[in-house]
């Protein structure tokens, strides 16, 4: 059952991965004014319907606020998250032993990272992300250690017949 979990959360990271890094090619053709225009576009009728819109008035704010600096935040951040979620994933699969700890460290310095930017920008996703990190964490630590135990059961095996 442990393994499978682990494979279902390395199948959802995988597609979630995939998807940070198409969009991080997509937000090297974002720029701010690109941005600025797609939310008009996407809050014009809604905003002209309800003027309170709470998530309406949270994307103007956020297309307000996105500048050059946030496009090239967006870039390396999904590109390198992804990239190399992407590689721990496929490594797991393969399940090749070393890559349970580099795993975790990657997804551990990655929860640092968005930890820090949640203290300063309170985004909802970076707990929704840190949150399905730590699951995935805790099942391949579970796996890991499940793994080792039954190559240490088949070494144990071997030395015996010796």
């Amino acid at each position: 059952m442990l393994h499978i979990s682990l494979d279902i959360g390395l199948l959802f990271k995988g597609i979630f991965a995939l998807g940070e890094i198409l969009l991080g090619v997509a937000a090297f053709f974002l720029t701010p004014d690109r941005m600025h225009q797609l939310i008009s576009w996407i809050t014009a009728g809604e905003l002209k319907e309800d003027p309170t819109d709470w998530l309406m008035n949270y994307l103007v704010g956020f297309g307000h606020s996105f500048t050059i600096g946030s496009q090239h935040f967006a870039i390396i951040y999904l590109l390198s998250h992804g990239i190399l979620n992407l590689t721990a994933i496929i490594f797991l699969w393969k399940r090749l032993l070393w890559a349970y700890p580099y795993s975790i460290l990657v997804l551990c310095g990655f929860i640092v990272y968005q930890m820090i930017n949640f203290v300063s920008g309170h985004s909802v996703l970076l707990l929704v992300l840190t949150a399905v990190d730590m699951i995935v964490i805790a099942l391949t630590l579970l796996e890991y250690r499940d793994l080792k135990k039954r190559q240490n059961e088949i070494s144990e095996i071997g030395d015996a017949s010796e």
